[in-house]
């Protein structure tokens, strides 16, 4: 029996320490929690009674070098509903489809879903958002939001790109400087009960969401129109496939306009262009994809090219460089070359005969430049390629550049040398040819092509710089300043006649480039110009693609050039010098309008016998004049138009 007792006793206290221990855990257990951890858990039961829906922050604007807005925002709103609040389904199913124009089965698959707050609808204009709000439905909210909005609609769209249903960039300088545009999205925090509902008369807290930075950029909203204006009227006038262009300051790399046309409008990015309703209905998804990235692409950093003879000022620069060439050197051209079996034909069939380097230059002759490739040679060649950027991408701020396709140099044989001389056998883009011209008529500087100026934050107003690397000693100074006076007399004397324009100094170099594979007769006519000549401020590429018709570079790229910069030059400050040839050529000058009024018909023949005016205008059967335009006292150009109102 005392065996049993001191058994059981045993068992107890053993039952018992061990009821101790876990009470003594638990109490410290308990009391670190309501101690040590009570804000914490306090925190984390508050959060399972609040319900908390986001507050969309306003996307940073972007502005022109000007100042305007070029990307903004416009209120919109997003409408949810919370599945644990709705108190009459049928009726909230009913009234937001009609009210957004959606299909029944599609909102109720979402209000019927158990979750704890689903979308219905984002990017909901302010008009039906308050119509939804005053139907005061349980379980309805209405949020505020905000959709990109741009107010030129497709200007400069494959550049500035465009945002997706969450603010995010996609393409363009949107996604480029997506990091400094987003703002950061706010909160509203709602009490609830346990079932989810929502506590009335529980004060909501609210976090403000904070906007994000502008962007100030160099495009120019007038410059970037008058390229897209001139690309529309060439592309029309010669049924081309599409036309490229980029304005930009050679100097610092500061782009003015990059045209990709056609382009598309960025307030409607998935609608396809040249493609009407039907059409598009029977594109499978792939092909409908396909077509977008296609319209979606900048083709002017994207796209790879045989440059052709525009490139002939690269080879030129080398030569100068290299001392293998001077401005009298003697050549001939027969109309071909002969180099190893091949026989390399001139664009003159007949040849140029005999001409000197200038010569050259100006009639942009094949074998002249075959001759100077020779000299330089592949491995000299290729030592200034890489000076001039051409083997790497130009690092603009702008995403998807394509890099250069080039030879490798130990498979340069003296066919190859030679057909890269004038252009032909490899493969750059648009910008990498514009920044390497660049270089070699701003004094040998070696820039970074950008569009991005400045990022400001609008809460404190503090501006950054945005700063971007250049390489002197791409060419000497020497050799820059050989290159601006050839180049000059390419366009005053020589092949890009058509650029000329009076009062300006302008150099540029043609090309016409035959597409791969040969043979199929299709073109890409370019030309890039720079003015003034002797201190370039603005220096411009355009490509016509597939031109029908008369497609030479120096007959229809030249001349778009030169109406640019007629517009250009003096919006950007270049004033008009004329020389006295130009003057005496092109009637230049200003006179002032005398007085017609009262005087004959017979009266005012003789007077304007002594004055230049261009077309005169008389209008109504009388033989007196009543009325004049320009009026008298005015100053008007030489060869101004004159209507006189006969009574």
């Amino acid at each position: 029996m005392a065996t049993n007792r001191t058994y059981n006793r045993r068992n107890i206290f053993t039952v018992f320490t061990i009821v101790l221990l876990i009470s003594l855990v638990l109490v410290g257990r308990l009391t670190y929690i309501m101690v040590y951890r009570a804000d914490y858990y306090g925190v984390r039961a508050q959060q399972l009674h609040e319900r908390e829906r986001p507050i969309k922050a306003e996307r940073g604007i972007i502005y022109d070098r000007n100042g305007i807005e070029i990307a903004s925002n416009k209120p919109v709103c997003t409408i949810s509903v919370i599945h644990s609040q709705i108190k009459d389904p049928e009726t909230v199913i009913k009234l937001l489809s009609e009210t957004l124009g959606m299909s029944e089965d599609k909102v109720r698959k979402r209000v019927e879903k158990v979750s704890s707050i689903e979308r219905i609808k984002a990017n909901v204009d302010k008009e039906t958002a308050d119509k939804i709000r005053n139907y005061d439905l349980d379980g309805v909210m209405v949020d505020e939001d905000y959709k990109r909005y741009y107010p030129y609609g497709s200007l400069a769209s494959k550049v500035i790109g465009f945002t997706g249903s969450d603010n995010q960039g996609i393409i363009g300088l949107e996604v480029e400087y997506d990091k400094y545009l987003q703002g950061i999205d706010g909160t509203i925090l709602t009490l609830t009960t346990a079932q989810g509902l929502e506590i009335e008369n529980a004060a909501e807290d609210r976090v403000e969401p904070m906007e994000g930075n502008s962007l100030t950029l160099s495009l120019d909203v007038n410059i970037q129109q008058y390229c897209e204006q001139a690309a529309k009227k060439v592309m029309e006038e010669k049924q081309a496939k599409s036309v490229k262009m980029i304005l930009m300051n050679p100097q610092n790399g500061e782009i003015y306009a990059m045209v990709n046309y056609p382009e598309f409008d960025l307030n409607s990015p998935y609608t396809l262009i040249n493609q009407d309703e039907s059409q598009a209905a029977t594109l499978t998804d792939k092909e409908k994809n396909n077509l977008l990235n296609e319209m979606w692409r900048n083709a002017c950093i994207s796209d790879t090219y045989e440059p052709g003879s525009t490139f002939k000022t690269v080879t030129a620069a080398a030569a100068l460089e290299e001392g293998v060439v001077k401005l009298t050197d003697n050549f001939y051209c027969p109309g071909y070359k002969i180099v190893e079996d091949r026989k390399i034909r001139c664009h003159k069939v007949g040849g140029h005969g005999a001409e000197t380097f200038v010569d050259g230059i100006k009639n942009s002759c094949n074998p002249v430049f075959i001759e100077l490739g020779a000299r330089v040679g592949a491995t000299n060649m290729y030592k200034h390629f890489k000076k001039l950027g051409l083997f790497s991408r130009t690092n603009i701020d702008v995403p998807g550049e394509a890099n250069s396709i080039m030879h490798k140099i130990e498979d340069i044989g003296a066919v190859e040398l030679a057909t890269i001389s004038f252009g032909q056998s490899f493969q750059i883009t648009p910008l990498q040819l514009l920044r390497a011209a660049s270089s070699i008529v701003n004094g040998g500087t070696l820039i970074t092509p950008h569009f991005g100026v400045s990022i400001t934050n609008p809460e404190t107003g503090n501006v950054q710089k945005l700063k971007y690397d250049f390489n002197d000693g791409a060419v000497s100074k020497t050799t820059s300043d050989t290159m601006k006076s050839l180049l000059e007399a390419v366009v005053s004397d020589g092949s890009g006649k058509r650029a000329y324009l009076p009062g300006f100094r302008i150099g540029g170099k043609t090309a016409t480039s035959e597409k791969l594979p040969r043979g199929t007769g299709k073109y890409i006519s370019s030309f890039i110009g720079f003015a003034p000549a002797d201190n370039p401020q603005v220096i411009a590429i355009v490509l016509i693609d597939e031109p029908v018709g008369i497609y030479y570079g120096g007959t229809i790229a030249a001349p778009v050039i030169s109406g640019v910069f007629d517009n250009v030059l003096p919006y950007l400050g270049v004033e008009e010098n004329y020389s006295e040839q130009e003057i005496e050529e092109y009637g230049i000058g200003s006179f002032t309008v005398p007085d017609f009024l009262g005087k004959s018909k017979e009266e005012a023949d003789q007077l304007i016998k002594v004055h230049e005016f261009g077309e005169i205008y008389y209008i109504g059967e009388g033989d007196t004049v009543a009325e004049q335009f320009p009026l008298s006292g005015e100053t008007v150009d030489k060869n101004s138009d004159l209507i006189l109102y006969l009574d």
